[in-house]
Parts: structure tokens; sequence; C-alpha cells
């Protein structure tokens, strides 16, 4: 299996959309035994320039473990899914799991390991509630 980094941009009227579109994508790789050893919800973000005469779009960051038929999957779903405006995938020499620059931006949020973060947030809830 090979590693990828796939960015897609999503329209910002389907942003409520987008946990759904992660889970989908989540399933398609985790499901054919492929692993996301990154993943990065970035938000929405002012484009460079813009797409179809919209000048914000949500985006997400994903770093996956798969197979060349996964992959296809993937890309298909991306290409006929209106709510995708752009979507990037690059093949990338190993796994990357590191936080990605923009990651430092407040409006960002990592989904890879949510369990850690809580299982950090009960406990002061707990506390209190003693």
């Amino acid at each position: 299996m090979r590693h990828y980094e796939i960015v897609f941009i999503v329209h910002p009227d389907q942003s409520e959309q987008v946990p759904g579109m992660i889970e989908r994508y989540r399933q398609t790789v985790t499901g054919r035994n492929g692993k996301i050893h990154r993943l990065e919800d970035w938000g929405r973000r002012q484009l460079a320039f813009p797409l179809q005469k919209i000048h914000k779009a949500h985006y997400v960051l994903m770093n996956v473990e798969c197979d060349n038929a996964t992959l296809g999957e993937l890309d298909h779903a991306f290409k006929f899914n209106d709510a995708v405006l752009r979507h990037l995938i690059v093949g990338v020499s190993g796994a990357v799991s590191a936080p990605s620059p923009m990651m430092k931006d407040e409006k960002s949020r990592s989904l890879t390991a949510p369990a850690a973060e809580d299982a950090a947030k009960p406990a002061p809830a707990a506390e209190a509630a003693a």
C-alpha cells in the first residue's frame, strides 16, 4: 500500500455536510484495510482566486495509506460530488502524522485523535460535580 496526501475543497453552502463526507471517506479507506494517518478539518478559508464565483470554501486534509483501487474509488467520489469544488491527491514517500502548518490557526482541528481530547475533557467536569 502507498501513502497519499489528499486535500479537498467543499462549497461553503455545503459546510454542514462536511462531517458526513469525512466519515464516508474514512469508511472508504478503512473498509479496505487502509489507514488514515492524519485527518484535519481546516474550516472555511479565503480562496486565492474565485472558483465558480465563490470566494470562501471549506478545506479538509487527509493523509492516508491505501491501495490503488481505494484511491480510484475516492477520486471517483470527489469527481462526482457536486459539493467538492476541487481536490488534489499527491503521493508521498511515507506516513505523515505530524500536524500541518495550517493547524496553527484556531479554526483548524485535528480529527485523527478525538478520543484522546475527549478523555481529557470529562475529568475536570467530574471533579466540579463532586
